[in-house]
């Protein structure tokens, strides 16, 4: 009968991610992990494979992670709220981002970056990922324009595209140094310029973009 094993799985995961986070895959060995983790190399191997493998689990379960996040805001629910549910998850991703003063970014981002050309698991991860934040806006676009929020005759698939652009990229700039209030504005000018019945936006209007305090 097998031995069971004498750590904790999650606890493990959750140290190789922060070493992974932190150093990139190609400036990780299994050293370091092993270190982070307290496990001998061997446990390592014997428990998830080689350093490929480990970071495909890791970067899955962060892809999911990511996923899980955009549900809880994006749950769908009465057309009415549509609007405060887009406005809350995207300026969710801003603070996120205002707020991560060691600028490491999104390991989904990161992963994708270092590894999306040449890595078939992470490029698949990757693309399902968006795949399924892009299913997630367009559906409260959708309902937001039933509602009469953002204009009818707009496409939701590319309005959908543009917000998921806006949130990956808030990430990008503000990895790179970008003022956090400035990171906040993206966000708030994002929402603002979304069509509204009419040919109106908040913006056009004169109307500067409400602030959610």
């Amino acid at each position: 009968m097998p031995r069971p094993r004498a750590f904790d799985e999650r606890q493990v995961l959750e140290r190789a991610r922060e070493q992974f986070w932190a150093t990139g895959y190609a400036g990780t060995r299994m050293d370091d992990i092993a270190r982070a983790t307290g496990l001998g190399k061997g446990s390592l191997y014997g428990a998830f494979g080689d350093k490929a493998k480990l970071f495909h689990r890791v970067f899955g379960d962060w892809c999911t992670a990511v996923v899980e996040v955009a549900e809880a805001r994006l749950a769908g629910g009465p057309d009415a709220e549509a609007m405060a549910r887009l406005s809350d998850y995207v300026r969710l991703m801003a603070e996120n981002t205002a707020s991560d003063t060691e600028r490491r970014g999104c390991l989904l981002a990161k992963g994708a970056a270092e590894l999306g050309q040449c890595d078939p698991t992470v490029a698949g991860q990757s693309a399902e990922t968006m795949t399924a934040l892009l299913t997630l806006l367009r559906t409260e676009i959708s309902a937001a324009q039933r509602h009469g929020d953002i204009d009818s005759d707009a496409d939701p698939e590319r309005l959908a595209a543009l917000l998921l652009t806006v949130v990956r990229g808030i990430e990008a700039v503000g990895k790179a140094g970008l003022a956090p209030e400035t990171v906040r504005d993206i966000a708030d000018t994002a929402l603002a310029v979304l069509p509204r019945p009419g040919g109106q936006n908040r913006l056009a209007a004169g109307r500067g973009p409400a602030r959610e305090d």
